[in-house]
């Protein structure tokens, strides 16, 4: 059997070829593959001498097949059919229909996640979806397209086989309940003297609290650590504790239990969040839908939170510690 070279084939002598089978005129054949028909009788003469077969000839005022080409329209025409849907772009994904499960792994800010669902609710009632915690490992899970989308710690890389969108940056705050004495006299020694509340963010390893705790050489009590953000306003609400944190994870509790806001004595650089996704999945039409909701809801959630700490008193340090050359100002 001799080889055919598929470097020389034309897939516009196939498509024409299929059309010509199936029309049996070159004047039709023309006209659905949209050439001329001089244009037709050239594909097909050089689909002849590449095949070895005249394939088709007139009879009567119409193109006759051969027995080859009967043959060969039979394998051609699966062929054509299986390159169409290859290159054919995704079905448009209709969340009103669906009834997918999506993977979500972030922190669970309350006004963020409340948003989430607000959204997913009215736009995608059969949709479900799947919360995560964040983890060392998150972005992995992300390029294993185990997690559809993240948002992962400050300061984390976007390496290869992800793609991202990077929140706005925000200062964090500290949180105390409205009577707690250390707003007497708010400064770097109260805030050193009462213990805190931390909240861990898997994978966070730059840009936390603690870094620039350790970069000034400072000692604080952790008093609590808690793996949900949910929990923090009722705890410093009844008790002495402190707790510092991007205001998107507890300012509208803050609010809604009495707590006070108060700007950190300690110099810490603004924070940004990072929204990952898988970036080989970036042109499927059920993640970009959901990346989409996720940006927009933490468009919408850090607006809301910026119109809160804009309503309220922020308490400043009476004497901000001294800090020297600061990374990341």
């Amino acid at each position: 059997m001799n080889r055919i070279n598929l470097s020389r084939i034309d897939l516009n002598l196939l498509v024409t070829f299929e059309a010509l089978m199936d029309l049996g005129s070159v004047t039709l054949a023309a006209e659905r593959v949209g050439r001329t028909p001089s244009a037709v009788s050239h594909a097909l003469a050089r689909l002849r001498e590449q095949v070895g077969d005249p394939l088709m000839v007139k009879v009567g005022g119409r193109m006759q097949p051969s027995p080859f080409a009967l043959s060969l329209i039979e394998d051609i025409r699966p062929l054509l059919r299986g390159i169409e849907k290859v290159i054919t772009p995704p079905a448009a994904f209709d969340p009103a229909t669906s009834t997918r499960t999506f993977r979500l792994a972030m922190p669970a800010f309350p006004t963020l996640v409340a948003r989430i669902m607000e959204r997913v609710a009215q736009d995608a009632p059969g949709v479900e979806l799947e919360w995560l915690g964040v983890g060392p490992l998150t972005t992995n899970e992300v390029r294993q397209e185990r997690v559809d989308i993240a948002i992962v710690a400050p300061g984390t890389a976007l390496v290869d086989g992800l793609d991202g969108w990077i929140s706005p940056p925000t200062q964090r705050l500290s949180f105390a309940r409205k009577d707690h004495p250390a707003l007497e006299n708010w400064g770097m020694e109260a805030w050193l003297a009462y213990p805190h509340v931390v909240i861990g963010i898997g994978g966070a390893a730059r840009q936390t609290v603690q870094e620039a705790v350790e970069r000034d050489g400072l000692q604080r009590r952790v008093g609590a650590r808690l793996s949900e953000f949910a929990g923090v306003a009722p705890l410093l609400a009844r008790s002495d504790h402190l707790g510092t944190f991007a205001p998107i994870g507890v300012a509208e509790d803050a609010v809604t239990f009495g707590l006070v806001f108060l700007e950190p004595p300690i110099h810490m650089p603004p924070i940004r969040f990072p929204i990952v996704w898988n970036g080989r999945l970036a042109n499927d039409p059920a993640i970009m839908w959901l990346r989409k909701t996720v940006i927009e809801a933490y468009e919408h959630t850090a607006a809301k939170i910026d119109a809160i700490i804009a309503s309220v008193d922020i308490v400043r340090p009476v004497l901000r510690r001294p800090v020297g050359d600061t990374d990341g100002g």
